[in-house]
């Protein structure tokens, strides 16, 4: 079966709250998922302060992807991948790899210098998949946070 990759369009902001609260689960994070689908429709097509791509087969969205413009002050703009997450029966199916491809394709197109995120230690298999890919796995920056809500 074959996986096409869209851009993400207005109402398409329920399915990816359910895939985002996916994700949460597969991280054993759900509770800290307050993000709504107004708000995320809100984000992504209003503001504009993110942007989208799904994987679909067979007319079902299996993944997502969702990124966004950050800065160097070292290198200029860069693209921030916030998450790429794929349903558990659509894993392994070559969509995740696609989604990747497109969001550095898009990087690429806009000339930014790197793209940058995170990967939780315990996910060995995405570790992996993003090492295939030519990734540097970085083990020496460490993460700031501050939480405002």
């Amino acid at each position: 079966m074959s996986c096409t990759i869209r851009k993400a369009k207005r109402g398409d902001e329920f399915i990816l709250i359910d895939l985002i609260k996916g994700l949460a689960e597969y991280e054993n994070d759900l509770e800290a998922v307050d993000n709504t689908p107004e708000k995320l429709g809100a984000d992504l097509f209003d503001s504009k302060i993110c942007e989208a791509i799904l994987a679909e087969q067979d007319g079902q969205v299996i993944g997502f992807a969702i990124y966004y413009t950050s800065y160097s002050t070292w290198k200029g703009p860069c693209m921030y991948l916030e998450d790429l997450y794929l349903v558990p029966e659509a894993r392994g199916t070559g969509a995740g790899g696609k989604l990747f491809d497109r969001v550095v394709e898009i990087a690429k197109e806009r000339e930014y210098a790197r793209m940058d995120w995170q990967i939780i230690d315990w996910n060995t298999s995405a570790i992996e998949f993003y090492k295939k890919r030519g990734a540097q796995i970085d083990e020496e920056w460490l993460n700031g946070r501050l939480f405002f809500r």
